[in-house]
């Protein structure tokens, strides 16, 4: 007999920090995203929202509004035991929603799953056309001279 487990997707809370750091940093350690730090989730709890299973945070997702029109998606990961369950695309959807609901035109990513953004609607678009980012965060990263990863964005429906 297995038991159906309920996925919800809400507003993370304190008792997910440590659970959501411990799904981020595993992808941070393989070199797939930027490794955050108990204070920096923290400081930003209010920006992310977890997929939960009824036991237990099995996803995480980040939204940082850079403009009045660009909000970008970030730290999304999934915990090994979820991968392949669509607990990556309700996040996408649930915080390309949110930008809707704020009136914020388009939702960037930056990527190494190509395939996975274009399946939740998302394009390739060139880095340089994104200012915003480029100048707010990117200036700061390591990676920047190099970077390999891919801009994506969608636009939402805000009319």
């Amino acid at each position: 007999m297995s038991v159906t487990k309920t996925l919800t997707v809400r507003q993370a809370t304190m008792r997910d920090v440590d659970q959501m750091l411990e799904i981020i940093n595993q992808y941070a350690q393989q070199g797939l995203m930027l490794p955050r730090t108990k204070l920096s989730v923290c400081e930003h709890l209010q920006s992310f929202v977890v997929a939960h299973d009824g036991e237990s945070v099995i996803g995480v997702a980040g939204l940082h509004i850079l403009w009045e029109d660009l909000a970008e998606i970030r730290s999304l990961a999934i915990a090994e035991k979820a991968k392949g369950m669509g607990v990556g695309k309700q996040l996408v959807l649930h915080l390309v929603e949110q930008c809707r609901l704020l009136g914020i035109n388009r939702v960037l990513a930056l990527t190494y799953q190509k395939a996975f953004f274009e399946k939740c609607g998302f394009r390739v678009v060139a880095k340089e056309t994104l200012p915003q980012k480029v100048w707010k965060d990117c200036i700061n990263c390591s990676k920047l001279p190099m970077c390999d990863e891919i801009a994506m964005i969608v636009e939402t429906a805000t009319a």
